[in-house]
Formats: structure tokens, C-alpha cells, sequence
């Protein structure tokens, strides 16, 4: 079916208003009639008509917001001209986009167990971080190289750094009473000690 511009319109519509239920009532009860009450449509077949099922208003949640992501933080870190400033592009923009959008990483960490591939494959947490570790090792090796960062492991170091920001994911979803501005510079810097170079192994 071609997408036209209405078209587009009524699935970011149903997107949002899913993501904003499901950070409301959580996954389990997030049915297609809530989201259409969120949504104000007539009706729920609306949804079912811009979308399969419930997994693929899952797996478009997540596209959107991983993209939303990626426009924000990918112009910061490129424009970073060390790979020091480029891994503190990486952390404060990475925690700076959960701040400032607790229902999308509510929703994020609420649908994760329960999100599906098209072929009904479910994810794990490793997998879906995959992208996000290579990107970081990448990054890291490069500071190697040019002699910014230290000798380590850059997959375990990479995998070390995700798993801070995603400590921030479950603190937002959990709506814990940490500051995150100051767990942001906490973050930087204690992983900004732990790479640059002359750091103890």
C-alpha cells in the first residue's frame, strides 16, 4: 500500500498515542481500545488498518524512537573533532534524549520483552543493543589509535558504557528521585577517567 501523506500522518497519530498509553498503563494493558480512546478515533479498526497487529505498532514505536534519537545525537558526536569529545557527545546527548522524553523511554523499556521480529523472533536485550556496543567500540578504537584512550578491551569498555545509560532508562521508567543532570556528569566523567590515556589499567 503506497503511503500518502494522510496516510503518514494517522500512523504517526496511532504511534504517539500508543507510546503515551503504554507509558500511562504499562504493555499489558495498553489494548488497541485504549490507544484509540488516546488517539481519538472513531474506531480500533483504524489502527488494525494502518497496522498488522500489536507487533508491528510495537516495531514502529521503536524505529520512531531510536530515530528520534539518532537525529539528535548524531549531528552532536560528528561534530566532535576527537574521539574524546565524540564519546562525550555520545553520553550527554544519549542522556540528555532520556531526560527530555520520559514517555518514549518508558514505553521503550515496557514493550522490550515483549517485542517480536516480523518472523515472531523475540528480541534480547543483548541484540538490541548490538548497533549501539559496535558504534561505541568503534569510537573507542579510534581514541586508541590517535592515542586519547588507554589499552583495553573496547567491546567490554563499549558494553560497560551502554549499560550506564541504560541504568538511566529503567530510573526514568521507574521515576526514581535521582537527579539525572548530575548522573550525566557523574557518568562523563568517571568514563572519561576510566579511557583517557595514562589512566591505570
Amino acid at each position: 500500500m503506497a503511503r500518502t501523506f494522510t496516510t503518514e500522518a494517522r500512523r504517526t497519530q496511532i504511534v504517539r498515542a500508543a507510546i503515551e498509553t503504554i507509558a500511562e498503563v504499562g504493555y499489558a494493558k495498553a489494548s488497541f481500545a485504549r490507544i484509540t480512546e488516546k488517539a481519538g478515533l472513531s474506531s480500533p479498526r483504524l489502527i488494525s488498518y494502518h497496522f498488522a497487529d500489536k507487533d508491528d505498532l510495537l516495531r514502529q514505536i521503536v524505529l520512531e524512537v531510536f530515530g528520534a534519537a539518532s537525529e539528535e545525537m548524531t549531528p552532536r558526536i560528528d561534530a566532535e573533532p576527537t574521539m574524546t569529545g565524540k564519546l562525550r557527545a555520545y553520553l550527554e546527548s544519549n542522556l540528555r534524549f532520556l531526560r527530555e522524553h520520559p514517555a518514549e523511554i518508558t514505553a521503550l523499556t515496557e514493550i522490550g520483552p515483549h517485542l517480536r521480529t516480523a518472523d515472531g523472533e523475540g528480541y534480547t536485550s543483548v541484540g538490541s543493543q548490538d548497533h549501539s556496543v559496535a558504534g561505541l567500540a568503534e569510537i573507542l578504537a579510534d581514541g586508541q589509535r590517535s592515542g586519547e584512550f588507554r589499552d583495553f578491551d573496547t567491546r567490554s569498555m563499549a558494553v560497560l558504557i551502554r549499560a550506564s545509560v541504560d541504568a538511566a532508562a529503567q530510573r526514568v521508567r521507574d521515576g526514581s528521585d535521582v537527579d539525572l543532570e548530575l548522573y550525566q556528569r557523574e557518568v562523563v566523567t568517571a568514563i572519561e577517567l576510566a579511557v583517557r590515556a595514562g589512566a591505570p589499567a
